[in-house]
């Protein structure tokens, strides 16, 4: 967690602890200066100051263990800020009766959730009693319309500012691939070795992700190496293709929720001459990829979370940060999910 400063918002973001009315105000500050920073214009930039109020009050006043990522969000054209906020609270059986002006657990107008959703441009939210809840949202200077195929986040080791892990998707020649990166050890040099595994993964060439974990390898030579992993699901043909090295940890979860672990070799990207070899596994409507780093507890499953494989990849993965992430050792995870 790093605290609120006027420091500016990186492209990885930044997670905040909310304790304080204090951290509550000093984090829609940075959301505004984010949000001026990428163009949004001054209407929206007050909308955006409302929905950074809204969430930070919720998590200060109802939540445990409450926290919030801010970071930067890019479409083709444009730009605008991102926010999650997740929690360990009492969570809410009905978000939708929940959104509703008026609506109150604790005495206050309840407003919180109405005020969000009047004001972003996508939302996505999970929540059950007893677990917590999890809220994503999008401030562009135009409504999103666009159903998110992928997403994920990114926590480092409590004490450190930025995280080890890295991850990133591309769109190239129709191929949708996605990167999951994990420098070694933690801190500013495993930052710098994911970031370099996430510049040559967006400049790789169009080609399958052994391919690409092989040109991944040769561009790391200069770090102190990663494991990582490429997948590139292809719903139409029905397969998922995906290449790892190191502990990289990769599930396909079918409709009914049963999940298939994916194979990564030993070895680490930029250091020795590790094998690549590339595998194909079905990919069915209705399936998603799961990926994670090994700051992740592999003892998850779906299905302890009702409807929780509707939402959007991005709230799919914030939860399971959330309930699986440990606190010594950064931590990610990266969801993607069939499309029509």
């Amino acid at each position: 967690m790093v605290p609120v400063t006027a420091e500016p918002v990186s492209d990885r973001g930044a997670w905040f602890r909310l304790e304080t009315g204090n951290t509550g105000s000093g984090v829609r500050r940075a959301a505004e200066r984010l949000g001026d920073r990428l163009g949004l214009p001054a209407g929206r930039i007050a909308d955006l100051a409302i929905v950074a109020a809204e969430l930070t009050s919720n998590l200060i006043k109802h939540a445990d263990e409450g926290m919030l990522l801010l970071r930067p969000v890019r479409r083709e054209l444009d730009a605008g800020v991102e926010l999650v906020a997740i929690d360990a609270g009492p969570g809410m059986a009905d978000l939708t009766d929940s959104a509703r002006d008026g609506h109150s657990t604790t005495g206050t107008l309840g407003i919180g959730l109405g005020a969000i959703l009047r004001q972003a441009s996508w939302f996505d939210a999970y929540s059950r009693p007893g677990r917590g809840t999890v809220i994503a949202v999008r401030v562009f200077a135009a409504e999103d319309t666009e159903r998110p195929w992928v997403g994920g986040l990114t926590r480092p080791l409590t004490g450190e500012s930025v995280s080890g892990d890295g991850q990133a998707w591309r769109i190239v020649d129709d191929r949708r691939q996605v990167l999951v990166s994990d420098g070694l050890g933690h801190g500013p040099l495993a930052a710098a070795a994911s970031d370099a595994a996430l510049a040559a993964f967006r400049g790789a060439p169009a080609a399958g992700p052994a391919e690409v974990v092989r040109h991944l390898h040769k561009s790391l030579s200069h770090t102190r190496g990663a494991a990582l992993a490429v997948a590139e699901p292809d719903p139409a043909a029905g397969v998922l293709r995906y290449a790892g090295l190191g502990n990289i940890g990769g599930n396909v979860v079918s409709g009914d929720g049963r999940r298939r672990g994916l194979v990564s070799l030993p070895g680490i990207a930029g250091h020795q001459r590790p094998a690549i070899r590339e595998y194909d596994y079905p990919f069915e409507p209705g399936s998603l990829l799961v990926m994670h780093t090994d700051g992740v507890v592999d003892r998850w499953q779906l299905t302890d979370y009702p409807g929780l494989a509707g939402r959007s990849p991005l709230v799919v993965a914030a939860t399971l940060l959330r309930d699986a992430g440990v606190r010594r050792d950064d931590a990610g995870v990266l969801v993607a999910r069939s499309w029509s």
